[in-house]
Order: structure tokens, then sequence, then C-alpha cells
């Protein structure tokens, strides 16, 4: 008897769920904000609008996106270098980027070569960002986005745009905007691009007429090179070199990472460190708690690699693993 009675209940739930005016409360159809963004796409883009309210209909705003995207709880939690470096720099990470880059040497060298940026930054990245591929999210990206556009006002113009950009992107290549899959801030294939980014910068690398950055590798290569030396890759120069300290950083440190210093310059208010005197540097803090804070002297590549990830550690932990794959591919 309970479990007749259980199957009745499941059976009136799933009634429920399904009821149309129950599925339109709990999608984005007859949102007055969507709405207005169908109309501006069909009016900016010539999408069809009823296509559009379509696709709209059928998605439902992400609550894991939501709780995924809110900053921690715990604010002291946010920032710990030793914590976020060992995520990457870990032996996993670093075999397994010494094989990708021989199993795609070739295009490696390639873009290093029209692009001016070494093999292993562009391994390392794709290696922080994917893990070569393996991880390359499971979210469907016009949900993501559409649940951050209009489900999130403290960063709803940026995804709002993303949105935009990636609904031109699919239609670019033909794709069902509903089929792509990405992280659940919408970033999408083996590098890890924003919508707004793969229409920027992609590259077709492996010159088969399209753009796929979910499945060749070799888009993924070119494209991670290209990003770097349009946002201003300094070819042959340093990334970053160790620093310290004969007097409060605190003031160097809040210059903030983007280089308009030169490095003699920073020596002279107190820093130690080697490098071209003449080169602009910025004081880089990766800060643990309870631990002394490492400092860096972070050049012009190290700023480029922020404009990926706005973060220094992040920055930081590609350098480092871009080194300890050199230095493993070296030794194979």
């Amino acid at each position: 008897m309970k479990t007749f009675r259980a199957a009745l209940t499941a059976l009136a739930f799933l009634a429920f769920a399904l009821h149309p005016a129950h599925a339109r409360a709990n999608s984005f159809a007859d949102d007055p904000e969507v709405t207005a963004f169908i109309a501006e796409m069909q009016e900016k883009h010539g999408f069809d609008a009823d296509w559009l309210s379509t696709r709209f209909a059928r998605l439902r705003p992400n609550e894991t996106v939501l709780r995924a995207i809110k900053p921690a709880a715990v604010p002291e939690l946010q920032r710990s270098w030793e914590r976020y470096r060992s995520r990457f720099l870990n032996e996993r990470r670093i075999a397994a980027g010494a094989r990708f880059w021989q199993q795609h040497e070739a295009d490696l060298r390639r873009a290093s070569a029209i692009y001016g940026v070494p093999p292993e930054i562009i391994v390392a990245i794709i290696g922080v960002e994917t893990e070569y591929g393996q991880n390359t999210g499971k979210f469907g990206v016009m949900q993501a986005l559409a649940t951050l556009a209009f489900r999130y006002p403290p960063r709803a113009p940026f995804f709002r745009s993303e949105l935009e950009q990636f609904l031109l992107l699919a239609r670019e290549n033909e794709a069902d905007p509903l089929t792509i899959k990405g992280s659940y801030a919408g970033a999408i294939g083996i590098p890890q691009f924003m919508p707004s980014s793969q229409r920027r910068y992609a590259v077709d690398f492996d010159g088969d007429g399209k753009v796929n950055l979910s499945r060749s590798a070799t888009d993924a290569i070119g494209s991670v090179a290209s990003f770097l030396a349009q946002h201003g890759w300094e070819t042959g120069g340093a990334v970053a070199v160790p620093a310290s300290f004969e007097s409060d950083p605190a003031p160097l440190v809040a210059l903030g990472i983007k280089p308009e210093k030169t490095l003699a310059d920073l020596v002279a208010a107190g820093m130690r460190a080697e490098g071209n005197p003449a080169a602009q540097a910025a004081v880089i803090d990766l800060v643990t708690p309870d631990q002394e804070t490492e400092y860096w002297a972070g050049f012009q590549n190290f700023y480029v690699i922020t404009r990926y990830n706005r973060s220094s550690f992040y920055a930081m932990s590609v350098f480092q693993l871009a080194e300890a794959i050199r230095e493993r591919k070296q030794a194979l």
C-alpha cells in the first residue's frame, strides 16, 4: 500500500512539474527582461524573435550556477597562495603537460613562431584551464549565461553582453545554442574562452575553415597564442623574478599589478630583484595566511597572463606550471 501511495505521489508531482503553467513560471518565458533582450537581438542582429523565444522557454534558471558564481562566504578563505598553487602545481598536471607538448609539438612550435609566445606558456594555460581538455564543463552555456544575465544583478550587464556574443557565435557556427556545453560562467572549450573572446581572438589554426575550441587542440593552441599576442605579449621578455624588500613593500604593492615603473625604480624604492633595469615591472604579493608573504617582480608578460584571468595567483600558477612542464619536457 505504501508503495502504491508513493507512486501516486510521484505521478502527481510529475504532472504538476509538467503542467504548462508551472513550466512557464519556472522558465525564462514571459520574463520582461528576457522579452526585451529578444527584441534587442532581433533589432540589432536580425534574429527571429519566435526562434529565440522558443529556446528561452525551454530554459530555467540554474541554482547551481548561482551558487558557484557567488564569492566565498568566509573572506579569509579567498586568498591563500599555498592552497591555490597546490591545485595546479602537482605531478599530474606537470606530467600531462609534458605529454600534451609532445603530442602537439608541431602546432606549438608554429604558434610560437607566429605569435611569439613560448610553447610552455600555451600548454600551461590549457593545463590550468581544463587540464589539457579533460574538464571543459558540463553546463549548458545558454542556460548558464541566461541565469547570470537575468538572475544575478551584480554582474548582469557583463553576462548579458556575453549571452549576446554567444548567440552570435552559435549562429556563425550553425550550431543550436542549446547543445553547447561549457563552464558555469559560460566559458567554452579546451582553452575556456568566453564567447566575446572567442569571436575576437580565436583562430582557425588547423585550417579546416572553422574555429572549434571544443574539439580541436590545434585551434585551442593557436587561439591561446593569438589572445596573448593581441594583449601585448613581448617576445623573449621575462615573465617574473623573485623579489625581496629592505623596507615596507606595501606602497609598491598598492600600485597594482600593471607594470608602470622600471625595475630600477622599484630597486631604488627598496626592492631586491634581478633583471633588466629598464624593464617595466610591478610588485606581486602572494599571500598565504600565517606564512611569510612571497614577493615577485612581474613584467609585461605577467600582466598579459592576467588578461586571461585577472588574478596574480592565476598568472603565477601559469608561469610556474610552464617552467615545471618545460623542465620535464627537456628531461624526456
